[in-house]
């Protein structure tokens, strides 16, 4: 499989942003609206507030990106509302109790490091136009590390509750109770982060690859970019599902009304 920008797409483009590209991009919200609705998935509506989020969302950042990347502060700013939004995403996923919070901990946890050694070690240059996407992209998968493995971690406790006080009976803490069972379960949740690293260059090519080639870098050069975002979101969504397990056994997070897509 291979993704190359075609002379007729302009400027480098990958797609051309013409009015026919709205056009699809409507028509397929709407098809997996209706095949979420079809299918009985229970995320139709969820699908379809979604997609329009994104539109909202994404004119909104499209309209001040190039006066926030312009300041060094404001892409601070910038990076800790991304922080923020991931935090209460995620959060509100694993449960509607006031524990949500804590998902600060996972993903602070596993962004932080990554950002400092790579600012500490001059490989990312101190500019909004640098710090912002690179941030952007840890966050997002310390996010899905986290609400995945809050979830499947509480729904375990949920629906093995019986083996839980058997395990207290027996003289286990609490804690180690609790991670007997649910460990095994939100572990899954770094399967997605390993099979795109397996399969990348034959089965997908990742957004950072692509937009370097069509940026004008060497394969080269876009494949060690890529390959140290790979490797990178593997340490971040592995910190983050052992923090995660961690708050899950102590019970600062707990197995309240199940979260629901927001």
């Amino acid at each position: 499989m291979r993704l190359s920008a075609s002379p007729a797409s302009g400027g480098g483009q990958l797609l051309p942003v013409t009015p026919l590209l709205g056009v699809v991009t409507a028509l397929l919200l709407l098809a997996a609206v209706a095949v979420a609705g079809w299918g009985l998935l229970g995320h139709g509506h969820a699908v379809l507030r979604a997609g329009l989020r994104a539109v909202v969302q994404l004119a909104g950042v499209a309209a001040v990106i190039t006066w926030v990347v312009g300041s060094l502060w404001w892409s601070a700013l910038f990076v800790l509302l991304m922080f923020s939004v991931a935090v209460r995403t995620a959060g509100r996923r694993m449960t509607h109790g006031p524990g949500w919070v804590w998902a600060a901990a996972p993903i602070g946890a596993g962004v932080l490091p990554v950002l400092a050694l790579l600012l500490g070690a001059g490989l990312l240059p101190l500019k909004g136009l640098s710090v912002i996407p690179v941030a952007g992209i840890l966050i997002g998968g310390a996010l899905t590390a986290t609400s995945l493995a809050g979830r499947r971690a509480l729904d375990e406790l949920r629906q093995r509750r019986g083996e839980v006080e058997a395990a207290l009976a027996l003289g286990f803490e609490g804690r180690d109770a609790r991670l007997e069972i649910c460990r095994t379960a939100a572990a899954t949740s770094l399967v997605p982060a390993l099979d795109q690293t397996r399969t990348v260059g034959l089965v997908t090519l990742p957004g950072a690859f692509v937009g370097m080639l069509i940026g004008g870098a060497s394969p080269v050069q876009a494949g060690a970019v890529q390959l140290f975002v790979l490797i990178g979101l593997l340490a971040v969504e592995a910190v983050a599902i052992v923090v995660v397990l961690e708050l899950v056994g102590r019970g600062l997070v707990q197995a309240g009304e199940p979260g629901t897509v927001r």
